[in-house]
């Protein structure tokens, strides 16, 4: 008898892989290397193209974190801090307790926030 080729078998996994937000942070900072594509990334890890797009769709949106990794083309939301200045200075603390309503300016301590809160209550 003559041997004619050999036969490969391909297992399936057994049970659905379970990925951990670091891991697909790290999958998704390569997609975001100039060059590299989903389908070449997905390939690599042995995963579905659509599980890759849909934890970038994730990351786009502030739900993934993404590590940074040389030659990524991403960067993080950041505020600037006048933004932040800028939006303080409008905001306020409103105390409203049945009909009466306390504004209050955003710097008032905690402390005195309290002490106005448990004095509306009173007299309630």
């Amino acid at each position: 008898m003559e041997a004619v080729g050999f036969v490969e078998l391909l297992a399936a996994p057994a049970a659905k892989r379970r990925w951990s937000d670091e891991a697909k942070g790290r999958m998704v900072a390569e997609t975001l290397v100039p060059g590299v594509t989903v389908n070449e990334v997905a390939r690599r890890h042995g995963l579905q193209a659509n599980h890759l797009s849909s934890w970038r769709t994730l990351a786009r949106k502030g739900k993934l974190i993404v590590p940074e990794i040389v030659g990524a083309e991403f960067a993080a939301p950041v505020t600037s801090p006048t933004e932040v200045v800028a939006a303080a200075t409008t905001a306020s603390i409103d105390l409203i307790i049945g009909p009466v309503t306390v504004r209050l300016d955003v710097a008032t301590p905690a402390a005195r926030v309290a002490e106005l809160a448990v004095a509306l209550r009173a007299l309630s």
